[in-house]
């Protein structure tokens, strides 16, 4: 929202914090007199500068790490979309006035992005306060001589100081320690997605992108079986957690759907022995999942829900047909076993079949039928695609090419 008669561009210039405004590949794109002021730099040796070309480490310096911990920092913007305080960081900066020199600087900055329409980050503004007097007059003497001159406000702020530091080195650490289990989470989830009848079907697409926040990763899947007289099935569902937890329940579900629809075929009926088992799964409790039994033959879809979003059957004149007449409430919910729901749907030669996860279509703040008419309006506009292509273009339409908050399991079948 803006305030007719405010002029933004000269607020910005004038606002008293030093301000950078960057680009999602971290070109400079805007830049406020304070920061100017602050790095003794012109708007000409800024502006269209990649940031870590325009301030580099110093050379002279082996422990230089302002770089890598500014660049840690403002990729956890990108992924995260939400703000990242720094501790405080010394980043020496060049000065211009005699090349290869740089002067010592400490700095306490704040990256903050600022999220497009699509929900993608499109800048990102870097806010710093220069606080290298403060460190320098604290720095020289002893412990002992500095405790007696010190005021108790300044032994707070020297306290305060060293503990921003270690708390940086301790949330590195922790940071370390969760990237691992990430890449170990979905290293397994990965694993655990193998379908071996997928080879035999050139008209189906499949795609699972983790989360690009750090805490939703791993707990959706995909699955496609094949039975007999050309029938087949597919299935997506997802487990609520994350990381190892979420990533083995859903191994276990999904073994178990895989191998029931094989002895019972009817979706409905899979998803009770489904329902079953998951009470004796700890984690399990929540779980949605959609199942769909698709027949060549009689060109009919059977389908069924558990608490999950509706599969789309796209027409190949471009409209589309919410299956949502067999829904029921998610895995373990129920107190007692009751039968699930079951309902079929006619397709033609041509038309398409989608299925997905939540994370395709919710949005913060938004009602989840919003996000299924944005989902079937996309699918209306790339829906003659070949079904690789459009689950590419599904993700790029949708802007989740690169992932989400929340894990995403797409299924395309070209009937």
């Amino acid at each position: 929202m803006t305030v007719p008669g405010i002029d933004y561009a000269a607020l910005f210039a004038a606002t008293p914090s030093p301000y950078l405004v960057l680009d999602p590949d971290l070109v400079i794109v805007e830049v406020n007199q304070a920061y100017l002021e602050a790095t003794q730099r012109t708007r000409d040796n800024l502006i269209g500068q990649l940031v870590f070309d325009a301030f580099p480490d110093n050379p002279a310096d082996p422990d230089a790490d302002g770089v890598r911990n500014l660049g840690a920092s403002l990729h956890r913007v990108l992924t995260s979309r939400t703000p990242d305080t720094m501790a405080l960081q010394r980043y020496d900066i060049p000065v211009m006035s005699r090349p290869g020199s740089f002067e010592e600087r400490w700095w306490s900055p704040i990256n903050t992005p600022i999220l497009g329409p699509d929900g993608n980050v499109h800048w990102i503004i870097h806010r710093v306060e220069d606080v290298t007097a403060f460190v320098q007059s604290r720095a020289g003497g002893t412990e002992t001589h500095l405790l007696s001159v010190l005021t108790e406000r300044e032994t707070l702020e020297a306290e305060l100081y060293a503990r921003a530091r270690e708390l940086q080195l301790l949330n590195e650490e922790l940071r370390q320690a969760h990237t691992r289990e990430r890449q170990v989470a979905v290293a397994l989830q990965e694993a655990m997605l193998q379908a071996p009848d997928l080879a035999r079907h050139d008209n189906v697409a499949v795609r699972y992108l983790p989360a690009t926040g750090s805490l939703n990763v791993c707990g959706d899947w995909y699955d496609l079986v094949d039975l007999h007289d050309g029938r087949f099935s597919v299935a997506v569902g997802d487990v609520v957690g994350h990381g190892l937890e979420a990533a083995a329940v859903m191994g276990m579900l999904r073994s178990a759907l895989s191998a029931a629809v094989r002895a019972l075929e009817r979706p409905a009926q899979a998803l009770e022995v489904l329902g079953l088992y998951s009470r004796s799964v700890e984690g399990a409790l929540n779980t949605t999942v959609v199942k769909a039994l698709v027949d060549p033959t009689s060109r009919l879809i059977i389908y069924s829900s558990a608490g999950h979003p509706p599969p789309i059957l796209l027409s190949s004149d471009g409209t589309s047909t919410l299956l949502d007449q067999a829904t029921d409430p998610p895995l373990a919910v129920r107190p007692q076993h009751v039968p699930r729901p079951q309902a079929s749907a006619t397709y033609c030669s041509g038309d398409t079949l989608v299925l997905y996860t939540d994370g395709l279509i919710e949005r913060r703040y938004e009602d989840i039928y919003a996000g299924i008419d944005r989902l079937t309006e996309a699918l209306g506009q790339c829906g003659d695609l070949a079904p690789e292509l459009l689950a590419d273009s599904l993700l790029a339409r949708l802007g989740l090419a690169g992932g989400g908050r929340d894990d995403i399991a797409l299924v395309v079948v070209r009937l």
